[in-house]
Order: structure tokens, then C-alpha cells, then sequence
């Protein structure tokens, strides 16, 4: 498998002779509104992209864990193709559908496309009553034939339905979003440090890679601040923090 970091948490994933299109944000720098109650009011996206797009419109599938607009903007609703097939959460259908796409498939549990077995899990967009306000968000386990093994953990904190779906399944490469994304008050509704050293601890074989950083104004954890943390404690090995527009690849 192949994979590259576009931007935040748009991910382009050549998997078992596939090519899925995760979490697409393509607004230029500073087109968006900063996310508000934030400590930072800087606009998003704090970056451009490193990419040229239309080497990205045409996937053979998106991949969305959930439509917040740092994960399916307007930008990227008007340049990709509506015909795209798109599996997505079942409570984002009618969100996806009113976008104009039209060939949904809602993931309940799991669905098997051209040998690839993509199973939904959950997690927790945040704790107590900011987590609850934050809606409903996924994470995807991808597995094929000659392939490693994939959990896209989506914008989940360390959580007990985090934890079980490493125990079930074993992952080889993870990909967490990070950030520490956070409002004025309340904790962190992406992964923070902890989080991220509690998921090395569950799972010390696989391959992480930590996004979801240094391009959204709430997300207060930069690469630099994680690669210190994760150094200081000599917990580097088998992480990837990668650039954007940088490419990684995992074999079996």
C-alpha cells in the first residue's frame, strides 16, 4: 500500500490496486472561516496545498468519516466528480446525498468492494458534553489479500471503542488524527500527546501515522510539539509524522 498525506486529514491511499480519496478538503489558504470559540482565530486552512488537485479528483472511492467541514468542504464538493462511489457513516447519507453524489454506500458494519473488506468502527469526538455536541464520527479498517492492514482511526480521542478495535483486529499501520483540537473550554477532541502514547502502548507492532495537524486554527498540537514529546520519551520507533504532500509505503 501507498499512502500520502495531502493535507490535515485528506489522505490519498493506493490500496490493493485501488485508489480511495479520504476525508477530501481542498479550500485554498484561508478561504474558510476559523472554526469560532477557539483559542486561535486565525482562518482556515492555515496552509496551502502542497498538491497539484488534479491529480486527486478522479479516485476510484472516497472514504469520509464524517462531514465536518474540515473533512468535506465546499471545494472539494465542487470539484470531484459526483458519480465518485462514497462510503461513508449512515448518519451522513442525506448530508452526502443533498452534495449531489450519488452513488452512497453507507457502511453499517462492513462491505466487501472489489476484495476489500472495509469495516466501520467508532470512537469519540471528544469527552462529556462537547463530545456529545460534536456529533456522530467513524473510523475505516481496510483488509485484502497481500496487503498490511489499515485503521483509519478518524477524529476519535483515546477511547474504550478506540482501544477494542485494536484488540479485534490488529492493525498494521494506523493512521490517527491529532491536533489536540480544541474550543475554549473543555479538553481536546482530537488526539492529544496521551493519546497518542496510550495508542503506542496498545498497539507497539504497528506502523503509526499521526495527521490532523498544522493546518486547521483548533488544532493546537503541531508535528514539532508530538516529534519533541514522542523523542523525549524514546517513543519515535514506528512512527510517522509526515509532510504534507509526503508519501509512505507498507508492504506485508
Amino acid at each position: 500500500m501507498n499512502l500520502q498525506l495531502i493535507r490535515h486529514a485528506t489522505l490519498w491511499m493506493e490500496y490493493a490496486g485501488k485508489k480511495f480519496l479520504v476525508d477530501p478538503m481542498f479550500s485554498k489558504k484561508g478561504e474558510v472561516e476559523a472554526t469560532p470559540h477557539t483559542p486561535n482565530q486565525q482562518a482556515n486552512p492555515l496552509v496551502e496545498l502542497s498538491v497539484e488537485l488534479n491529480e486527486y479528483k478522479k479516485p476510484d472511492a472516497i472514504l469520509l468519516t464524517h462531514t465536518h467541514r474540515d473533512h468535506f468542504d465546499d471545494a472539494a464538493i465542487a470539484l470531484l466528480p459526483k458519480e465518485t462511489l462514497l462510503f461513508c457513516q449512515p448518519e451522513d447519507k442525506a448530508r452526502v446525498e443533498e452534495a449531489s453524489f450519488t452513488q452512497v454506500q453507507v457502511i453499517q458494519e462492513q462491505n466487501t468492494w472489489e476484495g476489500i473488506a472495509i469495516t466501520r468502527t467508532s470512537g469519540q469526538h471528544g469527552r462529556g458534553e462537547i463530545g456529545k455536541q460534536m456529533g456522530s464520527v467513524s473510523g475505516f479498517i481496510l483488509q485484502a489479500a497481500g496487503e498490511p492492514s489499515v485503521y483509519i482511526i478518524g477524529d476519535s480521542i483515546w477511547c474504550e471503542e478506540v482501544e477494542q478495535a485494536l484488540e479485534e483486529n490488529r492493525p498494521e499501520v494506523i493512521v490517527a488524527f491529532a491536533g489536540a483540537a480544541q474550543f475554549l473550554t473543555g479538553g481536546a477532541i482530537t488526539m492529544d500527546t496521551e493519546d497518542i502514547r496510550q495508542l503506542r502502548l496498545a498497539s507497539p507492532e504497528s506502523n503509526i501515522i499521526v495527521t490532523h495537524m498544522d493546518a486547521w486554527n483548533h488544532c493546537l498540537l503541531t508535528r514539532k510539539n508530538l516529534s519533541d514529546y514522542l523523542v523525549q520519551r524514546d517513543m519515535f520507533d514506528r512512527f510517522h509524522l509526515p509532510q504534507d504532500g509526503e508519501s509512505l509505503s507498507f508492504h506485508r
